[in-house]
């Protein structure tokens, strides 16, 4: 099952989201060291946060820079997931990232991924990811290039 279709599934409720997201950690176990909760997934969208723990903390007492990778790596994964066709896979290429403010206190990111026409074939895409704070303050940025080209078919 993809991630969409178990979003559908799971997306409605605040126990389904844990669920969804415990599942995303258990399938990609490195996105368990930020413990994030995802709270939209859509085609073209998704969104997650982090609470700012220890553990993903800086000697300077702010969520640390991988952190905020890490996070804007997995929405816009899991963005990139939901919007490319079924014929078609994708894999992260590169990430460039600008560390804008502080970053305290509970963190939302945004990935927004373009729309991916299957007839294009392969090639890369850009997903913008933005991460704010509860005030509303732009701490983060990312630019995330994917590869996204037609599945191999499986002949056996």
């Amino acid at each position: 099952m993809n991630a969409l279709a178990l979003w559908s599934k799971l997306g409605g409720s605040a126990l389904g989201r844990w669920a969804f997201s415990r599942a995303v950690c258990f399938r990609a176990p490195y996105f368990g060291s930020i413990a994030p909760r995802i709270d939209t997934l859509a085609r073209g969208r998704c969104v997650a946060r982090i609470a700012h723990r220890r553990r993903v903390t800086n000697h300077l007492g702010t969520i640390h820079a991988i952190a905020l990778c890490n996070l804007a790596e997995l929405v816009a994964g899991l963005g990139t997931d939901a919007s490319v066709p079924a014929s078609m896979r994708w894999i992260p290429k590169g990430m460039r990232v600008s560390y804008l403010a502080k970053a305290t206190g509970p963190v939302a990111a945004t990935a927004t991924i373009p729309e991916i026409d299957e007839a294009a074939g392969a090639r890369e895409i850009e997903v913008s990811v933005a991460v704010d704070d509860t005030h509303g303050t732009r701490v983060f940025e990312a630019a995330i290039t994917m590869w996204v080209s037609p599945r191999r078919s499986e002949t056996r």
